[in-house]
């Protein structure tokens, strides 16, 4: 036979000719189906973190290797997975869909809308849920301010971008609200946001959403949503998908903000799975790597060097306390992976005091770095100060005769107490800060009434705004418009 007869006998040129062979693939089957979690037999050569698909098009995320079985966890279930049904590997690891298309918008772990609003475009990328963090050698310095519009949290507790800065306390003290000012003060900072919401009701899912809405700041947002029905596998991927779509854009050289609301319920939902697939229980009926958990999730948070994009991820990761026991399990662990704490105080909470944070246990460990030097130098003595008066006011509730310069302090104290209240969700700007602290620290403010300086001031700040100061001017004109305010009717 001639190669051009040969040639069309094997399909045309440019085709190889069909060889006879033997090909394998592995194939398993579901054993046992129930809570979320499917139990499978075979596939020998599957890997954890692995995609595995099921006969009826479902998905599963390979989360236990056991001695003759896999611990799946379900991710989608199209007809229902039964016993007995056919499993084989998809070959790839779980992605999410990242770019400029997710803003605005409120979809779960897998990256589907939940808003009803249009379909998504084609992701710019695909990001692993599953990552490592920034080695030593791509990070920075956390150099540059993350301004909450707090004042307690800009000036005395300081936040930089690339910090990872827990928010603790009891239920309802208002540590959600933070977050929130938090996010509603990126707007025109070009920061962009992430808020993930773990196993909240959809009453509170809707709420966020509308505070959000109403702000105009769902224009920089991504909210990632795992309701308390949804299963224990669905709020247990939620933080590590915000947390790729934030490690998206940190590489693409932007600053992303990251609200983590809360790691308690994401602890529980772990120890839910853990224990659904019969693994050893510790402390609390964790297991053992509960640790490990969250610190792979917050070691991803950084500053890039300029090499790598000069890009940086903020985390503020929620944790909920029981009668504000900082020494329980989750808590500690959190503490000790992050770099600082806000503690909400429920005592102050039922006091009226807002917000209801205690600077005496609260401690930002690298914010002072990255505070701005105005602000630094006008904040420096306002902790100290504040805590002595705290202790002077104790001692002062026996009913002691005190002398003149401790009244003094009592008076100052109780003026200070009262210009660090602020209401929720009416952040305010760094100049405005700068304002209040020149005010107090100059003792502008020493010859009103408490209530009658926080009025006065406040219209002064807003007066203030039609001047274009900025936190680099000249310290002798912040002062002259502030005695010029003061001395108006």
């Amino acid at each position: 036979m001639s190669d051009t007869q040969r040639t069309a006998k094997n399909g045309g040129a440019g085709r190889k000719p069909y060889r006879f062979g033997l090909r394998l693939s592995e194939r398993g089957y579901v054993a046992e189906v129930g809570d979320g979690i499917a139990w499978v037999r075979g596939l020998p050569s599957a890997r954890l973190d692995e995609l595995i698909g099921f006969d009826d098009g479902s998905t599963g995320l390979v989360f236990q290797l056991g001695k003759h079985m896999l611990g799946t966890i379900l991710l989608s279930q199209n007809q229902g997975v039964k016993a007995g049904m056919a499993v084989q590997h998809i070959g790839r690891k779980l992605e999410i869909g990242v770019g400029a298309a997710l803003l605005g918008r409120v979809i779960d772990p897998l990256g589907n809308l939940l808003d009803g609003g249009p379909p998504l475009t084609e992701p710019e990328q695909f990001q692993p849920l599953e990552a490592g963090a920034p080695p030593i050698i791509e990070r920075d310095f956390v150099k540059e301010p993350l301004y909450t519009g707090c004042k307690i949290v800009d000036t005395l507790i300081p936040i930089g971008k690339g910090q990872r800065q827990l928010i603790i306390g009891d239920d309802g003290v208002g540590k959600s609200a933070l977050a929130l000012d938090a996010v509603l003060n990126q707007r025109g900072r070009n920061v962009l946001c992430i808020v993930v919401l773990i196993g909240q009701t959809r009453s509170s899912v809707a709420g966020t959403l509308e505070t959000l809405r109403a702000a105009g700041a769902l224009e920089y947002t991504v909210m990632m949503v795992a309701e308390a029905n949804a299963t224990p596998g669905f709020r247990y991927l939620a933080p590590f998908a915000g947390c790729a779509i934030a490690e998206y854009w940190m590489r693409q050289g932007r600053d992303t903000l990251v609200v983590y609301d809360d790691l308690s319920r994401h602890a529980q939902s772990y120890r839910e799975l853990s224990l659904l697939l019969q693994r050893p229980p510790g402390r609390e009926a964790y297991p053992g790597d509960i640790f490990y958990l969250h610190s792979r999730l917050l070691e991803r948070s950084t500053a890039l060097s300029p090499e790598y994009g000069s890009g940086s991820m903020t985390a503020l990761p929620i944790i909920e306390t029981r009668q504000g026991e900082l020494s329980a399990y989750i808590p500690t662990n959190l503490i000790s992976i992050t770099d600082g704490q806000i503690y909400f105080e429920s005592k102050l909470f039922a006091s009226g005091i807002l917000p209801a944070i205690d600077i005496g246990r609260s401690v930002s460990r690298i914010g002072g770095k990255a505070q701005h030097p105005a602000i630094k130098q006008a904040s420096a003595h306002i902790r100290l100060d504040y805590l002595q008066f705290l202790e002077l006011e104790l001692f002062a509730r026996f009913g002691t005769r005190l002398e003149a310069g401790v009244e003094e302090k009592l008076q100052r104290g109780r003026l200070l107490r009262e210009l660090l209240k602020q209401d929720k969700l009416e952040p305010l700007s760094e100049q405005a800060h700068l304002a209040w602290l020149l005010a107090y620290g100059e003792k502008l403010l020493d010859g009103f009434q408490p209530e009658t300086a926080v009025a006065k001031l406040t219209k002064i700040i807003s007066e203030l705004r039609t001047h274009d100061l900025e936190l680099d001017t000249p310290k002798a004109r912040w002062l002259e418009l502030l005695r010029d305010g003061l001395a108006a009717p």
